[in-house]
């Protein structure tokens, strides 16, 4: 079985050669990876949580900027780094729980009240704040002042409580991981799902008879709308053919092959079709904090027609899609050229060439952008895979599934450089 560093260089190798088509497929990949890497991980007797982030943060790293623009990169790496931070603070409550009812016990005796004084509340709070360092009984001792620490009763209890310590420590370390490997497990489940969960939506959404257009090819939109069709609703698609790639006659054929009424239109029609049309059901690339939409080129002039008819625009996205960076970040690419290539062959390229300068300078330039920016005034509703969402509710889901403290992914500078 290859080691994780040989792992991570294949994949950075098929990220910047964009091998990887689609960004579920992507996501799916970069947790299995990540997964990989924190399995592999060993990780000290303090600061599990922390030694596991700089690990996931040092390959993310390497990952996002292999492919700035598959914006899932990122948002996968920040999901994993939020779980442990998550799974972390879960443990340390747990323990803190614990150490809280040992305490209870202990002060049923009067007695014994005076040699187990009770946690202040401030060692309590200031353990509870660092989730990146579990609160050993040690170090809660440390933060009590010195008459209150507990006398040892014997050099031998000594030595059996320091095993005793580092047994438990040692099985914390395994709990963490464990934790963490199997939420990555359950996320991993999730993005291989999504496209199913958004789907058993589409019959609260598309009605008899109606009038449905799309722009291009997405899997999302594929299915949502199969089934529909498979819930006995009679409806047409209209599809958009997406130039200069014509994704949509793809999905126009797996439409009539599913047995679904489909009429393709080219994108210039869109405004002359937009007035029959009942809904605007579009995928999405990603889906910024603000609610904002990057999606594949066209679709802002679909949102314009739409918003122009009052049209409903919807759009659908798997949660690993949603990420926490706004527009103007500047860790945010918002897009990409292409091959000239798709919209002039190389011969018809160099017929434009003024080859009587002397220069070679071509009159003609070509700019065949990949994305739109929707704003999202122009979306009226978010389906995902938790449910449907008001484009102003957004930025509160999307902060459920990350820590800010990850927004811009970078390792910890080392102490002394």
């Amino acid at each position: 079985m290859p080691d994780v560093h040989s792992l991570v260089n294949d994949f950075l190798i098929k990220l910047k050669k964009r091998n990887i088509e689609g960004s579920q497929a992507t996501a799916k990949l970069t947790a299995e990876l990540l997964r990989s890497v924190i399995s592999s991980q060993r990780v000290p007797y303090t600061n599990q949580a922390g030694a596991l982030i700089d690990a996931v943060k040092a390959v993310g790293e390497q990952l996002i900027a292999a492919n700035p623009i598959e914006l899932a990169v990122g948002n996968i790496v920040r999901r994993v780094l939020h779980i442990i931070r998550e799974e972390d603070l879960s443990l340390t409550t747990a323990a803190m729980a614990g150490l809280n009812m040992s305490t209870v016990s202990d002060d049923e005796d009067d007695g014994d009240r005076d040699n187990h004084p009770v946690l202040s509340a401030a060692v309590v709070a200031a353990a509870a704040r660092s989730t990146l360092r579990p609160p050993s009984l040690q170090t809660l001792l440390e933060d009590m002042p010195d008459a209150a620490a507990v006398p040892h009763t014997s050099s031998s209890g000594g030595d059996s409580e320091e095993k005793t310590k580092s047994a438990d420590k040692s099985s914390r370390s395994r709990k963490l991981k464990h934790d963490v490997i199997e939420a990555v497990n359950e996320l991993i489940q999730d993005i291989g799902t999504c496209h199913e969960q958004i789907a058993e939506q589409a019959v609260e959404h598309i009605h008899q008879n109606e009038v449905i257009l799309t722009l291009g090819s997405s899997r999302t939109v594929l299915e949502f709308l199969c089934a529909a069709n498979e819930k006995k609703r009679s409806f047409r698609v209209f599809v958009a053919e997406g130039a200069p790639r014509y994704q949509g006659h793809l999905l126009a054929k797996e439409l009539v092959a599913r047995g679904l009424q489909t009429t393709l239109i080219t994108d210039s029609a869109v405004f002359a079709m937009i007035s029959r049309v009942n809904m605007v059901i579009v995928g999405a690339h990603a889906v910024m904090a603000n609610g904002g939409v990057i999606a594949p080129v066209g679709l802002n002039m679909v949102a314009l027609a739409a918003q122009r008819h009052a049209v409903p625009f919807v759009v659908l996205a798997g949660s690993h899609k949603l990420c926490p960076l706004y527009p103007h970040n500047p860790e945010v690419l918002l897009n990409e050229l292409r091959s000239p290539s798709e919209l002039l062959d190389f011969g018809e390229f160099s017929d434009c060439m003024d080859f009587g300068s002397g220069t070679s300078s071509p009159l003609l330039h070509v700019v065949n952008p990949t994305f739109d920016y929707v704003p999202p005034k122009l979306v009226n509703l978010f389906i995902t895979d938790t449910g449907g969402h008001n484009p102003s509710y957004m930025y509160r889901l999307i902060a459920d599934y990350y820590s800010a403290d990850d927004l811009v992914v970078q390792r910890r500078p080392a102490i002394g450089s």
